[in-house]
């Protein structure tokens, strides 16, 4: 669904952000995307959807990151931004998510029906003429994420989705990650959330993919987290006695 054939990027055309990405997530898989601050997660991103260029080759459902195929590429893509503040920006939840529908031709009475179905499928129909500055960070979280879901992405692309989120609401956004069935790609700090939504990990240091495999074997290895400025997460390390 996803491949990276020797990608690489710099923002200032000499320290390379990524370097030499080679990788391949197949359709249906749920990937985590781990490192610390700097190790390129969120550039991987942004080449993937064409808000940047970089050198090498960049196939989604096997069409190459171009500016003629960004069209097509997009409505196959959902990006779930880190912060929720910068994608909903109509007044309610509802007119964000006709927004991007009627924007591709859809007619209200279908836009509606799709923007109530989702909000079932998700369990938040209470939130559908919620003003956007009226809710809370986790609701509008989960708001961004069904917008994204109403386009009927086959790739979700999440960036930090956790992240600021009280744990009830930290808790609804990972059931709902859980629940859906489409190809995604995980950016996050968020170690625990990772090991509860992901069957594989990628860790990235300086730009480069250092382990690439199983979640939990993974995020296990203490001494390949230490080495790359990580820790285990929360649930996995041993309290002081």
């Amino acid at each position: 669904m996803i491949e990276f054939q020797n990608v690489s990027f710099s923002y200032d055309k000499k320290t390379p952000v990524v370097e030499n990405i080679d990788l391949v997530i197949e359709k249906g898989e749920t990937v985590g995307l781990i490192g610390a601050n700097g190790a390129g997660k969120s550039t991987i991103l942004k080449l993937m959807l064409g808000l940047i260029y970089g050198e090498g080759t960049i196939l989604v459902d096997g069409l190459q990151v171009t500016k003629a195929n960004l069209p097509t590429i997009r409505q196959k893509t959902g990006y779930v931004l880190q912060d929720s503040d910068n994608q909903m920006f109509m007044p309610t939840v509802y007119e964000d998510m006709m927004f991007g529908l009627r924007n591709y031709g859809m007619s209200r009475e279908a836009a509606e029906a799709r923007v109530d179905a989702v909000l079932d499928q998700l369990g938040l129909r209470d939130l559908k003429y919620r003003h956007n500055h009226k809710i809370s960070g986790g609701e509008k979280r989960m708001a961004a994420i069904a917008t994204v879901l109403a386009m009927q992405p086959e790739v979700l692309l999440m960036d930090e989705p956790s992240t600021a989120l009280d744990p009830y609401n930290r808790r609804s956004v990972i059931r709902m990650i859980q629940s859906l069935p489409q190809t995604k790609l995980i950016a996050s700090h968020d170690l625990d959330m990772i090991l509860e939504t992901c069957d594989r990990v990628i860790l990235l240091s300086h730009g480069k993919i250092v382990a690439d495999g199983d979640c939990k074997t993974i995020l296990r290895d203490r001494e390949l987290l230490e080495r790359h400025r990580m820790e285990l997460p929360f649930c996995m390390q041993v309290p002081d006695v």
